[in-house]
C-alpha cells in the first residue's frame, strides 16, 4: 500500500485512513466528513490528492494524435487552457475521465506541442499504457506523477487565500486554465480547476516542498482570518456527488458509455475519436439505461442496491449513495430504464430487503459555481 508524503501529517491531525487506488488515503479527520464538506462549501477545504497521476504528451503532431484518442475537442485550446475529456474504448465505454491542459506545466512548455494530462489514480498505469500503445512512436508519453506533488484548495475563499500568499497572482489565472506562480516563495503551477463544484485550484509542485506548502496554507489561512482546514476523500466524494460529477468505477466505467452517464457534452462528434462509432450506433439504436439521481426517504441508499418501479420490479441498480450535507438529502445515483429517467418519477430503493420511497430529481443537486456565471 502506497502513502502520500503527507501521511504523517494526516496521522498527527487524527485522520482515519482507508485503501483507495492502491494508496492508504485520509478519508476524514476529527471534525468528520460532513463538517469537512460544509467547510469546503462555505470557505476553504484543502485536499491531499497526490494519488492522482500526471502525464506529459509531446512531440510533433502530439495534439492531433491525442485528439483522436480523447472525446472532447482540444485542438482549439489556447496555451494554458484546461478541458475535461474522456478516454473511451472501441465499444464506447469509459476507460477514464481526464483533465487536459495545453502546454502549461513546468517542464512541458519547452517541449514541442506539449499536453499535460491528469488521470485518475487507479487508472494511471492503464492510461499510460493506452497512450503508449495508441500514439505514434515518435510522440513522447512521460509519466511525471512521481516528480509532481498535487493538492487541491477548494471553496469560495480558496482563491482569496492563495492571493494572500501569492501577492494576488492566483486570481489573475482565468478559470479552466493553468499558470506558473509563486506561493509563499515556493514555485508552483496552479490549475484553476477542481472537482467539488466550488471555485478553487489544483496545485502541482516539487514533492520536496510538499509539507512546507501544505503547512503554509494552513498557517496563512489563520493569519488572513480565512476559515480553512484539511478535507478527506469522504468529503471529496459527497462534494462531487452533489455537483453531478462522475466518479470512475461508479457513474463511469469501461462498461458505461458517456451517453448513458449523461456526458455527451464531453464528446465532440464533429471530429473522429476512439469509440465515436459505437456511441453513434448506441444513439441510433436508443439507450437501454440512463443515469438518474434519486432522493430516498427512510434509509441510506448504497452502491449495488436495487431500484424498483411502482410494481416492485427491479429496473436498475444504485452506483453511489450517501447523505448530501448541502441539500440535506439521502440520495443515490442509479442507472435505470429510460422511461423512468424523468424528474418526479416515483420509484423505490431496496434497502436491506425493504423498499424505501425514492423520487427521481433534477441533476445536479448543487449547481457548480462555473455554471452559475
Amino acid at each position: 500500500m502506497k502513502t502520500t508524503l503527507l501521511h504523517l501529517w494526516h496521522e498527527a491531525a487524527g485522520a482515519r485512513f482507508a485503501p483507495f487506488a492502491g494508496f492508504d488515503m485520509p478519508i476524514l479527520y476529527r471534525t468528520g466528513a460532513v463538517e469537512e464538506h460544509r467547510l469546503c462549501r462555505r470557505s476553504v477545504g484543502i485536499f491531499d490528492i497526490d494519488h492522482m497521476g500526471q502525464v506529459i504528451i509531446s512531440g510533433a503532431g502530439a495534439g492531433e494524435a491525442l485528439s483522436g484518442l480523447v472525446s472532447s475537442r482540444i485542438l482549439d485550446m489556447k496555451p494554458n487552457q484546461a478541458r475535461y475529456g474522456l478516454l473511451l474504448n472501441d465499444a464506447g465505454g469509459v476507460i477514464d475521465d481526464l483533465f487536459i491542459y495545453r502546454a502549461a506545466y513546468s517542464g512541458a512548455e519547452e517541449k514541442e506541442d506539449a499536453w499535460f494530462v491528469v488521470v485518475n489514480a487507479g487508472n494511471r498505469e492503464t492510461d499510460i499504457a493506452y497512450f503508449q500503445e495508441n500514439l505514434p512512436s515518435a510522440i513522447s508519453v512521460e509519466d511525471v506523477s512521481d516528480i509532481n506533488y498535487m493538492i487541491a484548495v477548494q471553496g469560495p475563499r480558496g482563491v482569496e487565500l492563495l492571493d494572500y500568499l501569492s501577492e494576488g497572482a492566483v486570481s489573475a489565472i482565468p478559470r479552466a486554465s493553468m499558470d506558473a506562480v509563486t506561493i509563499a516563495g515556493i514555485p508552483v503551477c496552479v490549475g484553476r480547476t477542481g472537482y467539488t463544484g466550488e471555485d478553487g485550484v489544483e496545485i502541482f509542485y516539487d514533492p520536496m516542498e510538499s509539507l512546507e506548502l501544505w503547512e503554509l496554507l494552513m498557517s496563512g489561512a489563520e493569519e488572513a482570518g480565512i476559515e480553512a482546514g484539511p478535507a478527506g476523500l469522504a468529503a471529496r466524494d459527497s462534494l462531487r456527488f452533489e455537483a453531478g460529477m462522475p466518479l470512475y468505477g461508479h457513474e463511469i466505467s469501461p462498461s458505461i458509455s458517456p451517453l448513458e452517464a449523461l456526458l455527451s457534452w464531453a464528446c465532440d462528434f464533429s471530429k473522429d475519436f476512439v469509440g465515436k462509432a459505437a456511441l453513434l450506433a448506441q444513439k441510433n439504436a436508443g439507450l437501454t439505461r440512463k443515469l438518474v439521481t434519486l432522493n430516498v426517504t427512510g434509509g441510506v441508499p448504497r452502491e449495488g442496491y436495487p431500484v424498483l418501479n411502482e410494481k416492485g420490479a427491479e429496473i436498475g441498480r444504485c452506483v453511489a449513495g450517501m447523505f448530501c450535507p448541502t441539500v440535506g438529502s439521502y440520495s443515490a445515483n442509479a442507472f435505470v430504464a429510460p422511461e423512468y429517467a424523468v424528474p418526479g418519477a416515483n420509484l423505490a430503493v431496496l434497502i436491506r430487503g425493504n423498499p424505501k420511497d425514492a423520487v427521481v430529481v433534477k441533476r445536479p443537486l448543487y449547481t457548480p459555481v462555473y455554471k452559475r456565471e
